[in-house]
């Protein structure tokens, strides 16, 4: 009876980027990659440090941020299991940009970049794969920059609590648990906690949505998708 891969070699074989690759390449990679133990506020690169590979999430949640001298910050992006950051800054051998730290207590993989790029220059359908994700990265950020200037507060609010649910749910109700502290995820939508809050507030009162700590109801889908679209 064969023996199960370990660890590693098995989150790598589950992830879409390495899913086609055969065994002996994904253990070529493993056996390079380290796996991280990172509880809730690790600092796990910060902006300038220098880049040897990239990250993958197993679970937890890790936010990338810009951070100002006097200790201000700004989320650019939240990340949660399966998910990557790092890519884009290992191929072309800059430092880091953001810094990346743990909201919760997390579990990483590091993939280390020699051993990705040997495995390009093996596999040209595996830097295919790594392209595509790498686009798809900037499609969201294309839809980040649109929503900052072109879209409300309010409508920013509930894009963010209706991202999981299809344009053509109806009026069914649905559940959702904000992923990270209030303050974080309104840095995210490039607003104040203050303003954050306040639309919060507004929707509730409208009977728009149900507040519970970090548990959010919304009674019906598309009253909360037509409100404010004017």
């Amino acid at each position: 009876m064969p023996r199960p891969p370990p660890p590693t070699e098995h989150f790598l074989a589950n992830l879409p980027l390495f899913r086609e690759l055969p065994r002996a390449d994904i253990q070529r990679i493993a056996s390079k990659t380290i796996a991280i133990d990172a509880p809730r506020g690790t600092v796990l690169l910060r902006r300038g440090d220098t880049c040897h590979g990239f990250h993958v999430i197993i679970f937890g949640r890790v936010k990338l941020m810009l951070q100002s001298p006097q200790g201000g910050e700004k989320v650019v992006e939240l990340m949660g299991p399966g998910q990557s950051f790092g890519e884009a800054v290992m191929f072309l051998e800059l430092p880091y940009l953001v810094t990346a730290e743990t909201i919760d207590d997390s579990k990483l993989l590091h993939v280390d970049r020699e051993s990705v790029f040997a495995e390009i220059e093996r596999d040209p359908r595996f830097a295919r794969r790594m392209l595509a994700g790498l686009s798809l990265r900037l499609h969201h950020l294309m839809g980040d920059l649109e929503s900052y200037t072109l879209r409300s507060g309010t409508q920013r609010v509930i894009g963010y609590l209706l991202r999981d649910s299809s344009e053509h749910d109806g009026p069914k109700a649905m559940t959702i648990n904000l992923e990270a502290a209030k303050g974080v995820i309104a840095s995210r939508l490039n607003l104040t906690q203050e303003h954050f809050s306040r639309i919060l507030h507004q929707l509730t009162e409208a009977g728009l949505i149900e507040v519970s700590k970090r548990e959010i109801r919304i009674p019906d889908i598309g009253r909360l998708r037509t409100h404010d679209t004017g």
